[in-house]
């Protein structure tokens, strides 16, 4: 796969294809890849609620600031944040560790231990912006994902969470909805498909010492 080739077919698709799905593999892709993103310290305090219901994201649009790619696409992807992170969290996440690779109590404990007092020094704030930053890896790995498989999206932040949390009960599982990645296949009428990518020059953008 040339990935570089890739990247240039990807754009920030404004029109998606309403007829047209994603294929289940490529969903399945899409699900993998967002469990396989890097997490700080591997705690994974992010979500991913997937709404392939047409009526449901229909209702969303508006609150999207009438971004018609919420309904239009094939599947919208809601990124999300636990409203708090707490020593149960980290402890659950030790125990996983411990059934997935063998490792004894005495080696996990000491970072166990540490990793709590990390979180118990923050704020609810700091802990949701420190979950947040990771959740901008996640889009971009799913950007990068979706271009690899030939999967259209657009990366959104224009919408309004609180409503979509209410919509999609995401308050009541404890999670915050922070970015939006409708997916699906590009209008062949999209005027944006076409035109060429711009960007600085490399020399701009790549510093090397």
């Amino acid at each position: 796969m040339d990935i570089l080739k890739q990247l240039n077919w990807r754009y920030a698709t404004k029109k998606f294809d309403a007829t047209k799905k994603i294929s289940q593999e490529q969903l399945d892709i899409l699900k993998q890849a967002f469990n396989l993103t890097a997490t700080s310290y591997g705690l994974q305090t992010i979500s991913m609620v997937v709404v392939e219901n047409k009526k449901l994201r229909e209702q969303l649009v508006e609150s999207a600031f009438n971004q018609k790619q919420v309904a239009d696409a094939s599947h919208l992807l809601v990124i999300c944040i636990q409203e708090n992170i707490t020593a149960q969290d980290v402890i659950n996440y030790y125990k996983n560790i411990k059934q997935v690779r063998n490792t004894p109590d005495h080696i996990l404990k000491p970072y166990q231990d540490g990793l709590i007092a990390t979180i118990e020094k923050m704020s609810e704030t700091e802990r949701q912006q420190w979950s947040k930053n990771q959740a901008y890896i996640a889009l971009g790995n799913l950007m990068t994902v979706c271009a690899g498989i030939q999967v259209d999206a657009c990366p959104m932040e224009g919408f309004l969470p609180e409503v979509y949390d209410s919509v999609l009960g995401l308050s009541q599982r404890g999670l915050k909805s922070v970015l939006l990645l409708p997916v699906g296949i590009r209008d062949q009428d999209d005027l944006f498909a076409s035109l060429k990518k711009v960007r600085k020059p490399i020399n701009e953008t790549v510093i090397e010492i």
